[in-house]
Order: C-alpha cells, then structure tokens, then sequence
C-alpha cells in the first residue's frame, strides 16, 4: 500500500479523498494556489504545497516535481485537471510514481470519444448516431454537410474531456454557426483543444450511468445505474441511483452491456460507462468517463462501497476481493449540486467571502464540501461548492429527505442554485419521475429572478447576517497542547 499520496486537485474531491486516505492510514500533500489558502483540503491535509497560481494544476512538470520533492508514491488527481491525461499517466510511469486511476492506453481508448464509438459500433454495441470524423476550426463546411445528413436537432461535442463542457445542443441549421463558435471556444478553453464532432440528438431522452469497479487481473463488476438527466448550463445538477427510465428487463441489458464494453475495452479501476436511453427504452452508447465522478456519491450510498478507497487499492495492485454476487444495491439515492451561482446573472459563477454557513445533517444525509464560516468561494474554478446526497428505502422518503436537508441549508455571502434545487424538488414531472433531459429546458424553473425575488432575497441575507453578527460567541484561543489536527500549527505548509 502506498504511503504518501499527493492530491493533484482542489475543493470537495481533495476533501473527499484526503478523509479516506486518514482512514487507510496514508499520508496526504495538498496543492493549492493563493486564493484556496484557507480551503478545508489545505487544512486537512498533512503536507500542502503552494502553487503559483491556479493553471498550475495543469502543469505535469511541476506537479510530478513536487510530487518526488514530498516523497510522495501515487498521485490521485480527482477529476478533471489532469485526471484523464495519457500524457500526465505516462510521465508518472517514467517517474516511477503511481497513478491513481486507469492505466494511459485505456483512457488513450475511451478518451477520444470518436474512436471509442467506433470500436463500440465495430464489436456491435448499440451506439448513438454521430460524425465518423473530427472538425478542426476551418472545417465548418464539412461539419455543415455532415450536420443535415445526420439531420437536426444534433449535438455539436468537443472530442475530449467531459462534464458538459463544449457540449451544445442545436436544432436548425440558422444557428449551428453560432453553437459551434461558442462550443469551440469554451473546449479550447478547459482542454486547450478545440475539434468538434456532432451527434443526433435522441429527444427525449435520459442519461443513464453505470459505475465499474475493476482490478488488473481481470475481475470487474457494476454497482448499479444511476440517471442525471436534470441538466443545467450543460451541468447534471440533480441525479438518482437507480435510475427511473429503466424496466427490470432494460435494467438487466443494460447492466450487461455496460460490463461487456468495460471489459472491450480492458478497463481498470473505477470509471462510468455512459449511455443515452430513448422514450421507448432503448439505449446507445455514448462514452465511457474514465476517472472518479462528481456522482460517484450515489453508487457508495446504494452499495455502502468506498469508491475511493477502491481506487487507491487497485492501483497498488491488489485485487478486487468480491464478485458480482456479493454487491448489494439496496434503497434510493438522490444527490444535487449546489452551485456558486447567481440566478439574478443567469447563473453566472459567484465566488466570494461566505460570512455563515450551516451545513444540514440527520440520518443518511450526506455532504461533501469544502465551506466553512469565514471561507472563500474562489473565482477560478469550477461553481461546485457542495454535493448533497441523501438515501432511503424508497424514492418518496428520498425526495423528502433531500428536501429537509436542502432547507436545513445557509449560505451568506455568495448566491447560489439553492431556490433551483428546491424548486426542482418540488416540481410534479420530478415527483412523479416523468423527466427527461429536457426539462429544465421545458419548465419555468430555471429562468431568472424577478425584481420582487431579488428583493426577498436580499432582506433574507441581511437578517442572516444581523442575526450572526448579534449572536457570535466567544470562541477563546486554544493552547497550542491542545492543537488537533484542524488547526493550522499540527499542518506542514509551504
């Protein structure tokens, strides 16, 4: 087992992973720039190193020369940054450091995702309708052409990465110019690489998830489906394991399937394969996430696995130690994301100062953040601030535990997607489980506040914060013998 583990990541994944690393006895260095100085990861972690600013995340030299500085022997990178980079993956090899997650030639295979279609569709696995080929920038033409022979509505997509990003919808051809110019920029912007590729868009449709779990000898297995196809700003907000759209007899084939492409394509450690399943029950194949993700949550609720530790043990080498027999997916899980987002800007990103927070608890609720009082929300990363998951025996006793739990929820000094959530939660087509990915596209939920909302809002947060301002207590200084873990002077900082 490794020893030191460096955390190539920021936020409520570097949280996530540096809790289950205390509990397996490993030690943790955290990086971080100036303006995640104070961040609960930085305070966790035994060892934390600075970065000089927030693209260094993406700097496999400097990462890896931390990583040997600190004496480090495996590097987790959460998800995104460096988490599905071939490149990154194979320098860490060089340098005799594991990484921690799947091996370079299998997300080389799954992470061009035209190529993972093509050698799904050659083994004849049901796949999505899409362009055989790429478009760089100056190729507008020949996507144009290949656009109206696959026939509209399409999905414009960049070639690389995931969670949404450089990912439009388009339905008329007046407006693919348009989609495509803003998907290129925003690809070029989070992966630094801007071809596109186009699929037809199924309407309506639900996207369903399979978690994999698989070590290097050979033994694989599923822990279930979940769905996420509440979507907004191209970002899956509120999700559920197991999923909705599916009969048991779907579910079967579709659990099947997920196995067999995982094991097509030599798969190994913990990854998603991803499918898009139609009104009549039918699914396709899209792509295979080859990292942790953000939903993970909800397979660990459902199957009580640590996912984590799953990756951090399979990637020394030891195996799986269970077959499919012995997973058991019991209950309903339900996770959303709450955003630092404004709904008064159309919800654009809104780092700042968090004067109060109150994080809610109680049975089978669980959060997973990085807020605490007097923290910063950064303005260079990604919105996500916390992830709410909660479990029951049953769909309606989860929505109804979300609910509380959402309620129990206060943030002062930075808005954020919170009234969505709730209004999302209460809706009738989400109640009842009729929704598809259109629905935020096709309900009034997500449109912006009213001046009157607005209003509300700002009385509420100036009460909030009279009402903390006028009970602070008396927090008296701790003697440094005392120092426990939390506090800054037991933590090595560079």
């Amino acid at each position: 087992m490794f020893k030191k583990i460096l955390i190539a990541n920021r936020g409520e994944i570097a949280v996530r992973i540096i809790r289950t690393c205390r509990e397996m006895g490993v030690r943790t260095v955290a990086l971080y720039d100036a303006s995640d100085r104070e961040s609960l990861h930085v305070r966790l972690a035994d060892e934390c190193v600075q970065l000089p600013d927030h693209h260094a995340f993406m700097d496999v030299e400097r990462v890896l020369a931390i990583a040997r500085e600190q004496g480090a022997d495996a590097i987790h990178p959460g998800y995104g940054f460096l988490a599905e980079n071939a490149m990154f993956i194979h320098a860490c090899d060089a340098a005799g450091i594991a990484f921690i997650g799947p091996p370079a030639e299998v997300i080389e295979a799954v992470n061009t995702k035209i190529g993972a279609l093509d050698k799904a569709r050659a083994a004849g696995f049901p796949t999505v309708t899409y362009s055989r080929r790429s478009f760089s920038e100056d190729e507008f033409d020949a996507l144009a052409a290949d656009a109206a022979a696959i026939g509209y509505p399409l999905v414009v997509k960049s070639c690389r990465g995931g969670r949404g990003r450089g990912e439009r919808l388009v339905n008329d051809p007046e407006r693919l110019l348009e989609v495509v110019r803003r998907a290129r920029a925003e690809a070029r912007a989070i992966y630094g690489r801007n071809e596109l590729y186009i699929e037809k868009a199924i309407l309506p449709a639900h996207q369903v998830g399979v978690q994999i779990v698989a070590d290097r000898h050979g033994d694989l297995v599923h822990l279930g489906d979940r769905e996420g196809s509440i979507i907004h700003s191209n970002q899956k907000i509120v999700e559920e394991a197991p999923a909705l759209c599916l009969s048991p007899e779907r579910r079967e084939a579709l659990l099947e399937t997920a196995v067999r492409l995982a094991r097509l394509f030599n798969y190994q450690n913990v990854g998603t394969i991803e499918f898009l399943v139609d009104a009549a029950g039918d699914f396709y194949f899209t792509e295979i996430k080859a990292r942790i993700q953000i939903d993970h949550t909800l397979a660990e609720m459902t199957t009580r696995i640590d996912l984590v530790r799953e990756q951090i043990r399979l990637a020394a080498g030891e195996r799986l130690g269970y077959g499919q027999a012995d997973v058991d997916i019991r209950g309903c899980a339900i996770m959303c994301r709450l955003q630092a987002e404004d709904p008064s800007r159309r919800y654009l990103p809104s780092p700042g100062h968090l004067r109060r927070v109150r994080l809610p608890g109680g049975p089978e609720v669980r959060v997973d953040t990085y807020l605490y009082c007097d923290s910063e929300v950064p303005p260079f990363y990604d919105p996500l601030i916390a992830k709410v998951t909660v479990w029951a025996t049953d769909r309606t006793a989860a929505i109804d535990r979300l609910r509380r739990a959402l309620e129990d929820f206060a943030i002062v000094g930075a808005p954020t997607n919170l009234p969505l959530l709730m209004t999302i939660l209460r809706a009738p087509d989400f109640v009842s489980g009729s929704y598809a990915t259109d629905f935020l596209r096709e309900s009034p939920v997500a449109k912006p506040a009213t001046d009157i909302e607005l209003l509300r809002r700002d009385l509420a947060v100036a009460a909030a914060i009279l009402h903390a301002r006028r009970h602070e207590a008396f927090v008296p200084e701790v003697p440094e013998q005392w120092a426990t873990g939390w506090h800054r002077t037991s933590r090595h900082i560079q």
